[in-house]
């Protein structure tokens, strides 16, 4: 799955999505999802052409999350998808930094 259980049935993993994911509605996109599924986090674009997002919350609608990031919207490539689990840190929202 990818992501690590804690108290409060809430878990939290950072997600870096490699191939061509800037200019493609990735972020908007990535942050919908997660507000209609309650995840909260942040995701945004690096320098190196990769998108970088944080999400946190109930398990089921973190790997939907992941499972999103996986393809991406329809003018995405997704090429690769690095998944890190972290412990929840209380984020509260979901925005595009």
């Amino acid at each position: 799955m990818g992501v690590t259980s804690v108290d409060a049935g809430r878990v939290r993993c950072r997600v870096i999505v490699q191939g061509r994911v800037q200019g493609v509605f990735f972020r908007g996109s990535t942050r919908e999802h997660a507000r209609e599924r309650g995840v909260d986090g942040w995701v945004r674009n690096r320098p190196d052409g990769t998108v970088e997002a944080v999400f946190e919350g109930h398990p089921a609608a973190v790997e939907h999350m992941l499972a999103f990031c996986r393809t991406g919207p329809e003018w995405a490539r997704v090429e690769g998808l690095e998944v890190f689990d972290e412990e929840p840190r209380g984020e509260s929202g979901f925005s595009v930094r």
